[in-house]
């Protein structure tokens, strides 16, 4: 079983991964989602959420944007990186678990994110 965890505005993709209300965890076995909870964010500190989500036992987390240094801890915790999705939160999950979605590969640099976020 993997667990799939998107960082959210509730039920919606959220553009920003250290700035999301909260956190959509799949539990996803056989390519399908088998279980569902949504987690509040608990903080941005930098470097923090990529260890409490290891923590919770993340395999992949998808986000819209995502800085290179939180892309890092992941990489080095082996938590595959999902980035440049966007829509619902299940939808991008359950897209994953099919094999159907990549990512872009966007990286928001620092916190000058105007072009790479949307913000």
């Amino acid at each position: 079983m993997l667990k799939v965890a998107v960082a959210s505005e509730h039920q919606t993709v959220t553009e920003h991964f250290g700035h999301c209300v909260n956190f959509n965890l799949y539990e996803v076995e056989n390519n399908k989602i088998v279980k569902e909870e949504s987690i509040p964010n608990p903080g941005h500190k930098p470097g923090f959420l990529p260890n409490f989500l290891n923590e919770q036992g993340v395999d992949v987390i998808i986000s819209g944007g995502m800085g290179g240094g939180a892309i890092s801890i992941f990489n080095e915790k082996n938590i595959e990186v999902i980035v440049g999705a966007s829509g619902d939160a299940r939808a991008a999950a359950e897209a994953w678990a099919r094999g159907e979605l990549k990512s872009t590969g966007s990286v928001c640099h620092e916190h000058i994110h105007e072009d790479e976020c949307g913000e």
